[in-house]
């Protein structure tokens, strides 16, 4: 059986990764292609535990290095036990935020050094690495103006200042110019439904690809 696709959805607050990762997966079924769909913090009983801690905005005490190893803890869960055997079963799996994430929120935005991240990711997940990653890039303050209108109770990431919002943006974007065979950048400013079509174009372009 081949091989599925590593599917991953990144970006700031706002930025419709969830909306974008469920309208991905439903136009694949579509086509008749599996899919399973994932979330980081998330993905399994244990990890959505350590999502709980890291969102709850009554715990604004956590140091960024040790947010840095939540993060990851829930990550080689939700890997082992959800994305590899989607990925084995040969399904495309969809996850919403991985390890780019933590790079440019805990990295980019708080001062975590990135070779202390990529090094924590590499003893975490060995390597493993998304096939695909769209970086679904807006505004900060566009994007907390939606993430507002989504929920009047504001998590403890959407309650960072607009600075600590801006360098988590230029993350995503360095992040993304470093990578550009793994990357696409997409303007999710726009209107939602030209936004999913761009991300179906770049995820069929992707499957006609071998994977190894």
């Amino acid at each position: 059986m081949k091989r599925g696709l590593f599917i991953t959805i990144e970006g700031g607050e706002g930025a419709g990764k969830s909306t974008h990762a469920a309208r991905l997966a439903q136009s694949l079924e579509r086509r008749g292609m599996p899919t399973v769909v994932t979330r980081e913090p998330g993905g399994t009983a244990e990890a959505e535990r350590i999502r709980a801690l890291l969102l709850d905005p009554g715990e604004a005490g956590w140091e960024p290095a040790t947010e840095v190893l939540l993060h990851f803890a829930g990550r080689a869960e939700n890997v082992a036990k959800t994305v590899k055997p989607a990925l084995a079963a040969g399904r495309v799996a969809i996850c919403d935020r991985f390890t780019d994430s933590t790079l440019a929120y805990q990295g980019y935005g708080s001062g975590v050094p990135l070779a202390t991240i990529r090094a924590v990711g590499e003893a975490a997940l060995a390597g493993f690495r998304p096939d695909l990653t769209l970086i679904l890039d807006v505004d900060p303050a566009l994007g907390l103006q939606r993430a507002g209108k989504r929920s009047t109770a504001r998590d403890r990431y959407e309650s960072e200042p607009l600075d600590f919002h801006r360098r988590v943006r230029n993350g995503f974007l360095e992040i993304a110019a470093g990578e550009p065979g793994r990357c696409a950048v997409i303007d999710s400013a726009r209107n939602e439904d030209r936004v999913a079509e761009e991300i179906l174009a770049a995820a069929l372009s992707r499957l006609q690809e071998p994977v190894g």
